[in-house]
């Protein structure tokens, strides 16, 4: 994966591919509303898993029904990468499984 910083149109392009996820100033984000306070701490441990397999960490915050996450790459000096963008897209392959919208 390549840790080379996006433009932000070519960052923008690539979200509209993941609905929900947004460019806010210098990150993609995204907030996942769950049925329950379990089933959103339980996306939020399946998350954790993610990141540790692409060795890539964004912010990631639980709510009592909410799951939401700040992604950037530290790497590249805070910029988006493509890093950034493939975990985006397993979390949102993951978060259905987990009953979030």
């Amino acid at each position: 994966m390549s840790a080379e910083p996006l433009s932000p149109s070519e960052t923008e392009s690539r979200l509209e591919s993941l609905p929900g996820w947004a460019l806010e100033g210098d990150r993609i984000t995204r907030t996942f509303r769950l049925p329950s306070h379990f089933a959103a701490a339980a996306l939020t441990v399946h998350i954790a898993r993610i990141q540790d397999e692409l060795n890539h960490h964004s912010d990631l915050t639980l709510g009592y029904n909410t799951v939401a996450l700040a992604v950037h790459t530290h790497s590249a000096g805070g910029a988006i990468t493509e890093k950034d963008l493939t975990l985006a897209a397993r979390v949102a392959a993951a978060a259905p499984a987990h009953g979030a919208e």
